[in-house]
């Protein structure tokens, strides 16, 4: 035993070899640590004190919070009410997203030709800047000029103002997220689709399974890693929603579709540091909540 533990580890070359390796990753872990690993710390100590950016300059008269930002910010009731409305957008948009993200690839799925050009049509909103869909979106809904409105004026219905209605306009904004986010799931999807075995889906038709019941009980069970990831990315990405309601509405009408992240940019642009960190801190538990329980139902089955 007492030779085993003398004993060198690895050959010189080897040692040599993992020295030039740690040599390598010395750039990048000054970086990580510069860029990264040292904000995270640092906001996660801003967050349990008082800081503002009147202490920018004087950084010494900053004292420790506590866990006071928390138990304000969770007595703030403009922070439920956007909490309430993140959630909504989760609960409401994620599963509508996939659904038709679905949809599209199972249909994608059954064709050969122009599967190409259709699939490029739904990702084109994509790649597309958040800020020009959501200018565009914006003009769709205008009450008295836009296209949706004048096309339901033709068949004698008379539109709301979707985006002026405190109950219109974060489902609205749901169904633009929708819309432009099922293109990268569809792409998932329908790569999740291709590697489902035929051999599989014709021996259940053999056995008399209709189309439903093969999607059902043979596709969808095998989709399961897939659906997950989707679930999983699209998410995280719903809960940090931010870009639709600064662009589209500011957040209103009476804050219906302020988000948790609005609600944090608005409390960095006051110079509100501490107290925007501690809301910064509760949106990643959120996600890591949200994950965990993704991860609980979507998991594949052993």
């Amino acid at each position: 035993m007492s030779a085993r533990r003398g004993r060198p580890r690895g050959t010189p070359l080897q040692r040599r070899q993992a020295r030039t390796a740690w040599l390598l990753a010395v750039p990048f872990l000054l970086l990580f640590a510069a860029f990264t690993a040292g904000p995270v710390f640092a906001s996660l100590f801003m967050s349990f004190t008082d800081m503002r950016s009147t202490d920018l300059r004087t950084p010494l008269n900053v004292e420790l919070a506590g866990l006071d930002n928390y138990t304000q910010l969770f007595s703030d009731p403009l922070f439920r009410k956007v909490a309430v409305n993140t959630a909504i957008f989760v609960v409401v948009g994620v599963p509508l997203t996939m659904v038709l993200a679905l949809a599209a690839a199972v249909g994608l799925n059954g064709i050969q030709r122009l599967r190409g050009f259709f699939r490029l049509g739904y990702y084109l909103p994509v790649v597309t800047s958040i800020v020009a869909v959501a200018v565009v979106w914006r003009f769709l809904l205008q009450p008295d000029t836009g296209p949706i409105n004048q096309l339901l004026g033709v068949v004698g219905i008379d539109g709301p103002d979707w985006l002026g209605s405190t109950s219109l306009a974060l489902p609205s904004l749901i169904v633009m997220a929708a819309w432009r986010n099922l293109g990268t799931l569809m792409v998932i999807f329908l790569a999740g689709l291709q590697t489902v075995p035929r051999e599989m889906l014709e021996a259940a038709e053999v056995d008399g399974a209709g189309r439903w019941q093969r999607f059902r009980y043979v596709t969808l069970p095998l989709l399961r890693p897939t659906l997950l990831f989707g679930a999983v990315i699209t998410g995280i990405g719903y809960l940090q929603f931010f870009e639709e309601p600064y662009v589209m509405t500011r957040g209103g009408p009476l804050n219906s579709t302020r988000s948790v992240s609005f609600y944090i940019y608005d409390h960095f642009g006051f110079g509100n540091y501490g107290y925007a960190a501690a809301a910064s801190y509760v949106l990643f538990v959120a996600i890591v909540v949200l994950t965990a329980l993704q991860f609980r139902l979507l998991r594949p089955k052993t």
